[in-house]
């Protein structure tokens, strides 16, 4: 069997999927009392507690074993222990926009990616047009609204 691929997380994501996990784990007891209260009212056939509670147990349940499948597999990746040249996970890259506008992202895991607060996945389009790229490299990426392009200003691992 093939070795499973590691999956690339800062510390925060590592923390924030572990808190979700907790928060899962304990949602089960109340899923099964649930069910348990839902089967004290008789017909099954037709009972809708005990249908919303069944398929809320299969969500919860998918969702740890998913949650679980990435842990398990987490490579955690501290950016300040990094240096180097080239833009690469966990870096922090300052770029100028079309415009002469800057803009500035931290390249992240697909779990804690938040582009609204400068955090974009390595695997999204500019992250993928990003990685090892240098300072002064002009960069183009096409989006959902159309070709965009950027020059990197700066690289740091903060």
């Amino acid at each position: 069997m093939a070795a499973q691929e590691k999956i690339p997380m800062l510390i925060e994501g590592h923390h924030m999927l572990t808190e979700e996990l907790a928060r899962l784990q304990a949602e089960r007891p109340k899923i099964i009392d649930a069910i348990e209260e839902a089967r004290a009212h008789g017909d099954l056939s037709e009972n809708a507690e005990y249908h919303a509670a069944k398929e809320r147990q299969g969500q919860v349940e998918a969702m740890v074993a998913d949650i679980e499948g990435k842990l398990s597999r987490a490579l955690i990746i501290d950016p300040k222990t990094l240096s180097g040249d080239k833009v690469i996970f966990g870096a922090t890259v300052h770029l100028l926009d079309e415009d002469d506008k800057p803009v500035k992202y931290q390249i992240v895991g697909q779990t804690e990616a938040n582009a609204k607060s400068g955090r974009i996945s390595y695997n999204s389009p500019l992250g993928r047009a990003l990685i090892g790229r240098k300072v002064d490299d002009e960069i183009e990426v096409t989006v959902p609204s159309g070709d965009r392009y950027y020059l990197i200003s700066k690289i740091e691992f903060i």
